[in-house]
């Protein structure tokens, strides 16, 4: 209560309390959670505070709010300093404080009075617009509550804006959905989640979860349908049958309650040709699978990433476009699924594969994304790495960088594509480069001294 002394001070004794006391709250505000900051909501509780502390139901009845208990003249001034000032305060606390003061009938001042009502009639919704809205509610809970909501300008900038982070996985009204918090299991319930970590947490979950379910028992009628399945796919000739077969192989994977990766390896969808690949990509997922982020990442890796693993030629431009159209949809799964696995290939990347990266980069992924992806790549800790992959590829891709001309090429396509890297990457990277120079050609070694002159020229130290 010392806090507020001056404002009282001011209330007392100035001969304009209400300008003068809006301008030493504002000069004085300190919107901090402690109770006894100089905030609106601070003062407010301490004015309807109760000067009863009793548990006598006799004594509950009449206690009084602490703003009574003080003379008439400071109620009336500090009524008149709420109605001038109410702007800054909640409107709900400020109707309540109002009515319960006039409530008291005729034991209270003329003069607190009159200030009580005029609060009341600035604060509270008139009776037009109460009949208005047809609304047979309380008028307190007719009151708009902008004291608690977001600033209109802020409203439409976040309406217009795109996500902060568009790779994520899923979007803030699943991640709502999925998320469920209880402070009955102690004190670090009740903490404050942060959204990007929670996103992160359940993305690493389910990647980790696709990764060890390998082995899943498979019932003999599925395993049947999905070799049917595959001799079927070895046949095809027409666009139209492979719609339908995505359709089927879809629908398998998710009656079956067996692992999509079981089901995929056995089909093989990876053995079809380029154009038939590109209409599996676009049909495999329909959009109802908003709630399976890992069946998006199964596609790219039962049918795009085995393509990639062994390409040693251009990649057709149906099946590159279709992976574009993809990728630019489905981010979250191309990180895991698609990415990692290719730049660790065991014998490194190539030109084809790094055209392929670098078109993905450039045109599918969000610039703070691609420094993420690099910060785990030059990461010590390799289960920062998740691949994402069927177990028959698994002996294709290695835990480490290869480098290769191809990989001096693809790191110098990623700088300079405006991809900001943290310094403990950046230090990695010259360390790598420096360390595998002496292993490349000259023209790889001029490419070398390209990617340790730039990164040098970057270097925030």
């Amino acid at each position: 209560m010392e806090c507020w002394i001056p404002l009282f001070k001011i209330l007392l004794s100035s001969p304009c309390p209400e300008s003068e006391a809006s301008k030493w709250l504002q000069e004085n505000f300190n919107p901090s959670s402690n109770a006894t900051s100089i905030s609106t909501t601070s003062l407010l509780s301490l004015l309807t505070r109760p000067s009863v502390e009793s548990s006598s139901p006799q004594e509950k009845r009449n206690r009084i709010m602490w703003i009574q208990t003080l003379p008439n003249l400071v109620q009336a001034r500090i009524l008149s300093f709420l109605a001038y000032d109410h702007q800054r305060f909640c409107k709900r606390e400020l109707c309540k404080l109002a009515r319960i003061v006039l409530s008291e009938g005729k034991g209270v001042d003329f003069w607190v009075k009159r200030a009580a009502q005029q609060l009341l009639d600035i604060v509270s919704v008139s009776n037009y617009q109460w009949l208005s809205h047809l609304n047979l509610d309380s008028e307190e809970d007719n009151v708009d509550e902008e004291f608690y909501l977001m600033p209109d300008w802020l409203r439409d900038v976040a309406k217009e804006s795109e996500p902060m982070f568009p790779w994520l996985p899923m979007s803030p009204d699943q991640l709502s959905d999925r998320i469920h918090l209880s402070g009955s299991e102690g004190i670090e319930d009740d903490l404050p989640i942060d959204v990007e970590q929670s996103k992160q947490v359940q993305s690493d979950e389910e990647m980790l979860e696709i990764d060890v379910r390998f082995d899943d028992p498979i019932d003999a009628e599925v395993e049947k349908a999905a070799k049917s399945l595959k001799s079927r796919l070895v046949d095809i000739e027409s666009t139209s049958k492979a719609v339908d077969l995505a359709k089927e192989i879809r629908k398998l994977c998710f009656e079956s309650r067996t692992n999509y990766s079981v089901i995929l390896n056995l089909i093989e969808p990876w053995g079809v040709d380029d154009e038939i690949a590109a209409v599996l990509i676009s049909h495999l997922l329909d959009g109802s699978e908003a709630d399976k982020s890992d069946w998006a990442s199964h596609i790219l890796c039962s049918i795009v990433l085995p393509k990639f693993l062994v390409l040693n030629e251009p990649a057709s431009r149906v099946l590159v476009n279709a992976l574009i159209d993809y990728c630019k949809a489905h981010q979250g799964s191309v990180e895991c699924a698609l990415l990692f696995p290719l730049i660790l290939r065991n014998d490194g990347i190539n030109n084809p594969i790094c055209d392929v990266i670098t078109r993905i980069v450039k045109e599918c992924l969000h610039p703070a994304h691609v420094s993420a992806i690099c910060q785990k790549l030059l990461s010590k800790d390799k289960h920062a790495q998740g691949v994402i992959c069927l177990p028959s590829h698994r002996p294709l891709i290695g835990g480490e960088l290869v480098w290769t001309e191809s990989m001096f090429s693809l790191w110098q396509n990623i700088l300079n594509h405006n991809v900001h890297l943290m310094q403990d990457s950046v230090d990695q990277l010259v360390k790598l480069v420096c360390r595998n120079s002496d292993r490349v050609n000259r023209e790889t070694h001029y490419r070398t001294e390209h990617v340790r002159d730039y990164l040098h020229s970057h270097d925030p130290k």
